[in-house]
């Protein structure tokens, strides 16, 4: 649908149905450029507005994606035409909430990112799949090894789907490093199960899908590494905070950007990833606080991060969570850290600048040089280089 103004106040309106193969987005191209369109908006719908998005990038027209709530419509009153003019009243009255739609460099960063975090999901579900096969067959592994697919757990569990008929609970224990917590003793009897053919036919099955999904996630890993290469020295700022690690970094930056550029001040961050409290108001009175929905994935790396960071000895955050958890509870408290580093992580990218630990100074020599090892062999593992150096204590 195109508007035109016929007088000052008065739109007139075109209306006409394309479809999304590209010939047909060709046409659409064709007909806005001779209509003299200047300015295009459309509903975030699923992924079905993407191939238009793209496909308006080649005209050069400006392009704005508005939440499909914030256009919705009276039950019984939606249609697609009146759902175009809707949109065209309220993007010019204002009314319209607006989406962020990154570059088409970032979005190859999200489309890796969020693949990686799927197949890191399926495998913690064929690793439950595992555990719930070995309850089947009265084997207790998982009660006496801490890591299932570690070292010791995968030579164990290999040599299981070996295994025909009974099995040699004694000498199975003997794959289990000499470092186990549990005892040769406690290994065999947690062995000693009901073992079928059946077990050995599924646990082969679910070996091959782990060893397939850990190939995935590693190339994927790598490949992440090598289109964000150029983001490497924003990474190395983001991981000096307390609870962000090298691959949460990599996928905060997939989302906002290696600069937050999108974002101009760290309270629209916050707004848009949803850490911040909400408005529920009506005749002077506040009905709820209740953070809005926001960018899920940021949601999830900022909760993991603040509750690492909550548990880091020393830091600043450690003791705002001590502080806060007192008076309004650890959901809460980790939410506040989590809006906290928020601010910070855009602090951090927009303005350039590097994070300081402000905490008590309990951390000795030791710990910090075994954190910076750690941290320095996850970017060697990637393909970046980085050197660390030490700050000055006296630095404001």
């Amino acid at each position: 649908m195109v508007v035109s103004e016929v007088k000052p106040g008065e739109c007139e309106f075109h209306k006409r149905r394309f479809g999304t193969t590209r010939s047909q987005l060709r046409e659409l191209n064709q007909w806005l450029t001779e209509v003299g369109v200047q300015e295009v908006v459309m509903e975030s719908t699923a992924r079905y507005w993407r191939p238009v998005w793209v496909a308006l990038e080649e005209t050069g027209i400006k392009r704005h994606l508005a939440h499909a709530h914030s256009n919705g419509a009276r039950r019984g009153r939606k249609s697609d035409f009146r759902d175009a003019e809707r949109l065209v009243h309220r993007l010019v009255a204002g009314e319209l909430v607006l989406s962020y739609v990154p570059e088409d460099e970032q979005q190859g960063w999200r489309w890796l990112t969020r693949t990686r975090y799927r197949l890191v999901c399926e495998r913690g579900r064929v690793q439950s799949q595992i555990e719930g096969l070995l309850e089947d067959a009265q084997i207790k592994l998982s009660r006496v090894i801490t890591d299932l697919l570690g070292a010791s757990g995968r030579r164990i569990l290999e040599a299981l789907a070996q295994e025909q008929g009974s099995h040699d609970a004694a000498k199975l224990a003997q794959l289990g490093h000499a470092k186990l917590r549990a005892s040769r003793e406690e290994l065999t009897d947690a062995l000693d199960g009901r073992w079928l053919d059946r077990h050995r036919f599924l646990l082969g099955l679910h070996l091959d899908r782990i060893r397939q999904l850990d190939s995935q996630i590693e190339q994927i890993q790598q490949q992440t590494a090598a289109a964000m290469q150029a983001c490497q020295e924003a990474v190395a700022r983001l991981i000096q905070v307390p609870g962000i690690r090298t691959e949460g970094a990599l996928q905060m930056l997939a989302e906002i950007g290696p600069t937050a550029a999108a974002f101009p001040s760290p309270e629209q961050l916050a707004s848009w990833v949803g850490v911040c409290p909400g408005q529920q108001e009506s005749a002077g009175q506040s009905y709820s606080q209740r953070s809005a929905k926001g960018n899920w994935q940021m949601r999830r790396l900022l909760s993991q991060a603040a509750h690492a960071a909550s548990h880091a000895k020393g830091s600043f955050f450690e003791s705002l969570y001590r502080r806060l958890v007192v008076k309004i509870g650890p959901p809460k408290a980790i939410w506040a850290v989590a809006h906290r580093l928020c601010r910070l992580i855009w602090k951090i990218l927009h303005e350039g600048v590097q994070y300081h630990e402000q905490g008590a100074p309990t951390s000795s020599s030791k710990s910090i040089r075994r954190r910076q090892l750690k941290l320095t062999a996850e970017f060697r593992k990637l393909g970046f280089q980085v050197q660390f150096t030490p700050i000055n204590p006296s630095h404001p």
